[in-house]
């Protein structure tokens, strides 16, 4: 349930020095949303390779990766991260962008981080040449089911996510942005 209590979050750019907590924070997200029925071998191996250390920094390096970090009382809280010109079998355009993770901390739910993480990311995607952006999002993930329509995305299919050697159904959410970075509707 959402919290209707004002916040007093800031948004920024990660660096390398942020690295470790980006790491910390994204496991525990991870854990949390994909570990419902206990930690396995599977899960402990997908934590422990998509949030280690060196991970983390070399996407934060990557030209066509946009890392952004909501902190609360200079505590790192919540976080995105998009692929830029990254395809899908389901989106026919060469200029989309992934959006690979929007991780807020459970505590901070219903404050508002996770949209406005979401539109700073969308606005930075658009401005870097991003005319859609696309999120893949577990079948089981009823939070962020009803999350991604409520900001404007629209389903568009059903798509397969390897977790280690298991595969996991996905619902598939797009939108498009324009180039000034002002958010449109899915045409």
């Amino acid at each position: 349930m959402a919290n209707s209590d004002t916040l007093d979050f800031t948004l920024r750019p990660a660096t390398q020095s942020d690295v470790l907590t980006i790491a910390v924070l994204g496991m525990q997200v991870f854990m949390d949303t994909y570990a419902t029925e206990g930690v396995r071998d599977t899960i402990a191996r997908e934590a422990l390779e998509s949030f280690a250390p060196e991970t983390i920094s070399s996407i934060i390096e990557r030209p066509d990766s946009i890392f952004l970090l909501a902190e609360v009382d200079e505590h790192l809280v919540g976080f995105t991260q998009i692929c830029l010109q990254t395809g899908h079998p389901l989106v026919s355009d060469q200029h989309a962008a992934e959006l690979k993770r929007l991780y807020v901390q459970e505590r901070f739910a219903g404050h508002g981080i996770g949209w406005q993480l979401l539109r700073s990311a969308e606005r930075e995607a658009a401005a870097r040449g991003a005319s859609k952006i696309w999120v893949t999002v577990w079948a089981r993930n009823t939070r962020a089911l009803q999350f991604y329509p409520r900001q404007g995305y629209e389903e568009t299919g059903m798509a397969v996510h390897r977790l280690q050697a298991e595969s996991h159904p996905n619902v598939f959410f797009c939108k498009s942005l324009s180039v000034s970075g002002h958010v449109q509707p899915v045409v």
